[in-house]
């Protein structure tokens, strides 16, 4: 099964950088509206530095949202979305190796790039880090969610809008620890508790995700 599970986040990882226009599409409207907001609050900095954790967790969702509706959608086209129904190896182990890969291509570089992004905020470096490790944290959740919500609107016409109103709902209590965690770090107190939170959100997500989407995914296909 481990094997699977590497053979799978390879190959999509292989795929994502072939088309890696997508994947740069995506870190590209996180850059520019992480960019935007200062220009349009003004240089005020202590305005800035309140608003910075808020608005990068929002500006990582909405840029995570741009990727899902392609989850599943090449397997479902070409066909092989039905030979992994097939495989003798759990669909919901397969399900999670492909939320992976989209973790990893989507979630890590947002990541990668939220201190240096974070500098447009005034925002320290100890809260900038601690931003970074709530994403860290909550990514995940949002691709393990909006995997469920990609698998439920796999075939339907106008899935994009679709996915967008079942999963952003979902994703409002990550946003709020998520956010929580940075502006405590800001002001001086302990970040635990939005933290816990966090990796109570991420255990629960990886228990409970991965066995919706493959129940999804076996609905579509009927």
């Amino acid at each position: 099964m481990a094997r699977a599970f590497l053979a799978i986040v390879l190959h999509d990882l292989s795929l994502a950088w072939r088309r890696r226009g997508s994947a740069l599409s995506s870190l590209l409207f996180f850059i520019i509206v992480c960019s935007l907001f200062p220009l349009a609050l003004g240089p005020e900095p202590q305005q800035l530095r309140t608003l910075a954790p808020g608005i990068l967790w929002v500006a990582a969702l909405l840029a995570s949202m741009l990727s899902l509706s392609r989850l599943f959608v090449q397997e479902h086209a070409d066909g092989s979305l039905e030979q992994l129904l097939l495989s003798p190896h759990p669909l919901a182990l397969l399900a999670l190796a492909k939320t992976c890969a989209h973790w990893l291509t989507s979630g890590l570089p947002l990541l990668l790039l939220t201190p240096l992004l974070a500098q447009q905020y005034s925002l320290p470096a100890a809260p900038a880090l601690l931003l970074a490790v709530s994403l860290l944290i909550g990514t995940p959740v949002l691709s393990l969610v909006g995997a469920v919500g990609a698998a439920l609107t796999l075939g339907v016409r106008g899935g994009a809008v679709l996915l967008c109103i079942l999963v952003l709902p979902l994703c409002t209590p990550v946003l709020i620890f998520g956010v929580g965690a940075a502006a405590a770090a800001d002001a001086g107190m302990s970040v635990l508790p939005q933290l816990s939170l966090l990796g109570a959100c991420l255990a629960l997500a990886l228990f409970l995700c991965p066995l919706a989407t493959a129940a999804s995914l076996r609905i579509a296909m009927e």
